[in-house]
């Protein structure tokens, strides 16, 4: 971290979007580490396991859409503190309820989607008080928040075991208050926010390319990460037999080496570019992932394989919010909630497809496969208006590297 950087903005508000950022994303993913023992007590087959924990990433992209426009408008701050407000009072409110059934693991999931939805709230707080020469840097490091997916693999399963999934649920709102208070201190909105514009305005971005091409990209690289942190203790269970504490242990390596790497990945992109980061980084995910859809025979030599994927998907998702603000400055909030919802709906999709591929056919391969091709499609992509960014980019939008 440079000096310039840590001049150029607001430090105390970058803290806070990292806490809030990471602790919502650990209620966020609750679901997938407390799968196994929610499956057991509720009788659930592969495919609704699967479903069970896409739902809350639906839902999170969904609202990432809403409060991007709420950010917008009423700025970032306040916003924040009413989501996390309603996702405390929802988590208590199920706690008490006790569920026991899979409808009510669903209405859970709608619940825990808003505390997905945090991320459109966290990155525009940060990138609004950063230069663009800084975006992928302040950006890397408030996503870096995606290690809160670390903590729900660590500690879930063994709290299930011990207490009981239903009272981690309540539990879960202990840190929440927790990470709101500090931001309620610590956040301040930006002077240099732009001001709020006229819903058209912004329905106006779905008509440019350059919106879905960015949409498209997080669908692989963010839906890619958080389906499998959301997936990753269920299918370590199934497909190796390990424990759902050992299971929780391996998914915390594997998100933990995703999440700690996303500012790495802005930096990256901001030293050599954003497009020449991605179109590595897509190739490498493509490659391990198919590896991983042959069924690799053992614990200890998938680890490693999906060690590698995480990574790639990792920087990825640091490398996209690299260019993102340079092209859509003036309109962050809705775009990073526009990208974010993307980046839900591919994750949404791989949760779901995992239990399908493995309700349908005995097996995992066929999921991961063809998300392995979705990564290559992305990297054929890229290559295909790699040209237009970068000789249109520099001239319309500043000198940051493309």
């Amino acid at each position: 971290m440079t000096r310039g950087f840590l001049k150029a903005g607001h430090l105390p508000t970058l803290f806070s979007a990292f806490l809030y950022f990471d602790i919502s994303f650990m209620v966020w993913v609750l679901l997938g580490p407390l799968g196994v023992a929610i499956a057991q007590d509720l009788h659930l087959d592969a495919a609704h396991k699967g479903l069970m924990v896409a739902v809350p990433v639906l839902a999170g992209a969904a609202l990432r859409v809403v409060l991007g426009l709420l950010v917008d408008r009423y700025r970032a701050r306040r916003v924040g503190i009413g989501a996390q407000a309603v996702v405390i009072a929802g988590l208590v409110t199920a706690w008490l309820l006790h569920i026991d059934s899979f409808a009510g693991a669903l209405a859970l999931g709608v619940v825990l989607g808003l505390a997905g939805a945090s991320f459109a709230v966290a990155l525009p707080l940060a990138s609004s008080w950063y230069p663009p020469e800084h975006q992928g840097t302040a950006l890397g490091l408030a996503g870096a928040g995606n290690s809160g997916t670390v903590l729900a693999a660590l500690f879930a399963p063994g709290l299930a075991l011990a207490f009981g999934w239903r009272n981690v649920v309540g539990m879960a709102a202990i840190p929440l208050a927790i990470a709101l208070l500090v931001f309620m201190v610590l956040a301040k909105d930006s002077p240099s926010a732009p001001a709020p514009k006229p819903l058209s305005a912004y329905l106006r971005l779905l008509r440019q390319r350059d919106c879905w091409w960015f949409m498209g990209f997080y669908a692989v690289t963010f839906g890619g990460f958080v389906g499998l942190a959301s997936s990753l203790t269920i299918y370590f269970n199934d497909q190796y037999g390990l424990p759902p504490m050992t299971a929780g242990y391996c998914t915390a390596a594997a998100v933990f080496v995703g999440s700690m790497v996303r500012p790495l990945g802005g930096a990256v992109a901001d030293r050599v570019g954003g497009v020449r980061a991605l179109t590595a980084l897509y190739a490498v995910a493509a490659c391990a992932f198919a590896a991983i859809s042959t069924g690799l025979p053992s614990i200890w030599i998938a680890l490693p394989v999906f060690l590698v994927g995480m990574l790639a998907l990792g920087m990825g998702n640091g490398s996209v919010f690299q260019l993102v603000p340079q092209r859509f400055r003036e309109e962050i909030g809705v775009m990073t909630g526009l990208v974010g919802m993307a980046g839900g709906v591919g994750g949404f999709y791989l949760a779901s497809s995992l239990g399908y591929s493995k309700q349908l056919t005995g097996g995992y391969g066929a999921g991961f496969l063809i998300f392995a091709l979705l990564a290559t499609v992305a990297l054929v992509a890229l290559s295909g208006v790699r040209r237009r960014w970068r000789t249109t980019w520099s001239e319309l939008y500043g000198a940051a590297r493309v």
